[in-house]
């Protein structure tokens, strides 16, 4: 079930960033590393989209790291850990 509510909640945040890249008044880009941060426990393109935002904000990517891993580090593939280049 858990499951299921990480990969709604993930395209809802990536909908609500790609919404706010062109709205003024929501962060697209803290949307985008949330969303994808949070599809990248299962999904290995979101991982290799993700590089570039967790270089640009990386102190929102380490809290977010430490919260998936407290609440969610049951579900299979869940690592969020950077991929190597």
């Amino acid at each position: 079930m858990k499951r299921i509510l990480l990969e709604v909640g993930g395209w809802a945040l990536i909908t609500l960033g790609i919404a706010g890249l062109f709205l003024p008044i929501l962060p697209g880009l803290l949307f985008l590393l949330i969303g994808l941060t949070v599809l990248s426990a299962n999904h290995h393109w979101a991982r290799l989209w993700i590089e570039p935002l967790r270089e640009h904000f990386p102190r929102a990517d380490a809290q977010l790291q430490r919260f998936l891993r407290k609440h969610f580090r049951h579900i299979p593939g869940g690592d969020t850990t950077p991929v190597s280049k």
